[in-house]
């Protein structure tokens, strides 16, 4: 492919400015990370995203799908003014969330990955991306999608958003919601969390790194569990899942 062919495919970039990284204290006592990664991280990270893709689980399937398109596009500036951000704890991967730049005022929120259940590391790293928008791309107000029930508890009702339903959202038209200024302000005290500055061996330690998670999400035992989220009361599609990960294909 010719030097001019690719300067026409790739979209004019906004230069941003970078996430602070930051430090917080989970349930478990363990320390998390949170911080900005770039083009060179991104296959460092792919590979813990492609399991997750085969796990029907509250709809893991489709946002780690959908997640390992965005890190893709974001790798081969296929998106205009993308970025990620990466929880880690001990240096093994956590959380990923992304979005975009779409103007001055506007931010569009992509996705939240949590690889480790039970701490809330999604829903911190969630409100750091909404810090990032916010309070460093001092944007007025950010558009938001859930696809999932969690999801949708999570960002929806845990932060009161507003409705934006005349504005088809990136990720497919669905509606939109928006979380303001206000609301995030009012928010501010109890849904974000973290420090600043980072340690600096915790920052090396993280920066040196992405371990892969050491418990990332897996298909349940049960088979109704696995897929009453999608109304399958048969369990016929974690079946289908088994055989294409090679397991049993019976009940």
């Amino acid at each position: 492919m010719s030097v001019d062919l690719e300067k026409i495919l790739r979209p004019v970039e906004t230069t941003l400015p970078e996430f602070p990284a930051k430090h917080m204290t989970l349930a478990s006592g363990d320390q998390m990370i949170v911080r900005q990664v770039f083009r060179d991280e991104i296959p460092d990270i792919l590979p813990h995203v492609e399991p997750l893709m085969h796990v029907e689980r509250d709809f893991y399937h489709i946002v780690a799908s959908r997640v390992y398109a965005e890190l893709l596009g974001y790798y081969t500036f296929r998106v205009q003014d993308e970025y990620v951000l990466i929880g880690q704890i001990n240096g093994e991967l956590a959380a990923i969330v992304n979005g975009r730049r779409v103007d001055a005022d506007t931010g569009m929120s992509y996705h939240t990955l949590a690889l480790r259940r039970g701490l809330r590391v999604g829903a911190h790293a969630f409100a750091a991306k909404m810090e990032y928008h916010m309070d460093i791309l001092n944007q007025q107000e950010v558009l938001i999608v859930a696809e999932s029930p969690i999801g949708f508890r999570r960002w929806m009702i845990e932060y009161e958003l507003e409705k934006r339903f005349h504005t088809p959202h990136e990720l497919g038209g669905v509606p939109s919601w928006a979380l303001t200024r206000k609301l995030f302000d009012r928010a501010r005290k109890s849904l974000v969390v973290g420090r600043r500055p980072v340690p600096e061996h915790l920052l090396a330690k993280a920066r040196e790194a992405i371990l892969p998670p050491s418990d990332p999400p897996k298909p349940p035992v049960d088979l109704l569990a696995a897929t009453r989220a999608l109304y399958d009361s048969t369990g016929t599609a974690l079946i289908e899942q088994r055989r294409r990960l090679g397991g049993k294909q019976d009940a």
